[in-house]
């Protein structure tokens, strides 16, 4: 019996390890409620404790119309204050698993934006090295074909097609929406975008999204470009299945996680 328990436990170990976060999270949920519900309690059984404590005075006075003067502060804390103490403690708790799960969801972002910020790099060297091989023209026919590829993959169907203005039908590589727009527009927000980087240091994705009309996503918040970085925008010309023209808009260098954080190159 103990033997094939013992087989278990690193799978269990596993489990518990891959799923912290989100045991954590329902603890804290759970600690949350309960802390509620014992609170409760306690009060209602302190204001019993409290209503018999003087009822006991008025009993045990000489003249029973004589007002039996209330408890003071420190008075009610000395008689109630054990009552609170499962609340207290599941409240500490609570808070435990939640700081506990805040720490871990940390560790795990700063090591996927480590691991995406690596990966990143790793591409674009890939990309310097395939244009310094095969020469402008046919990385840019090999860049074209992948375009091509990503909208026969994902065709456009007329509900997916966001309007923004302009008329021509555009498809976003990074984030696979389409919508309409023009080459004027994309360039003129790309100037801007540019501009804050000047400004500002960095620029987000989601910035340059709103400047052409596009709702920003939860990826689009984390990454953008800084100083150290300029944004530009490629197009590549292809066409859908029904035989539209689109022209796929892609990056030349790659948003990058933690833009805010400028990093001097000296």
């Amino acid at each position: 019996m103990l033997s094939s328990l013992a087989q278990h436990v690193p799978k269990l170990k596993y489990l518990v390890n891959s799923n912290s976060t989100t045991i954590l999270t329902a603890a804290g949920v759970v600690g949350t409620v309960g802390t509620a519900v014992l609170a409760s309690r306690a009060t209602f059984k302190a204001a019993d404790i409290l209503a018999q404590k003087t009822k006991k005075l008025e009993e045990d006075l000489k003249f029973p119309d004589t007002e039996v003067p209330p408890f003071s502060k420190t008075e009610k804390v000395q008689m109630v204050w054990h009552q609170y103490i499962p609340a207290a403690g599941t409240g500490v708790l609570t808070i435990t698993c939640i700081i506990a799960a805040h720490r871990i969801s940390s560790g795990k972002i700063a090591a996927l934006a480590a691991a995406a910020g690596i990966s990143e790099r790793a591409l674009q060297e890939y990309k310097e090295k395939v244009l310094e091989k095969v020469g402008p023209k046919q990385e840019e026919k090999i860049r074209d074909e992948i375009a091509q590829d990503h909208v026969n993959t994902n065709p456009p169907a007329q509900s997916q097609i966001i309007v923004t203005g302009g008329d021509v039908l555009c498809y976003d590589d990074l984030t696979g929406r389409y919508f309409h727009s023009n080459v004027e527009k994309i360039k003129h927000a790309e100037n801007n975008v540019n501009y804050s980087i000047l400004q500002d240091d960095y620029c987000s994705l989601s910035y340059f999204f709103d400047e052409i009309g596009l709702k920003p996503t939860t990826y689009s918040d984390m990454v953008g470009w800084n100083v150290n970085t300029k944004m530009e925008v490629r197009f590549s010309a292809t066409m859908t299945e029904d035989s539209r023209p689109c022209m796929v808009m892609s990056y030349v260098v790659a948003p990058e996680v933690d833009y805010d954080k400028i990093w001097c190159q000296g």
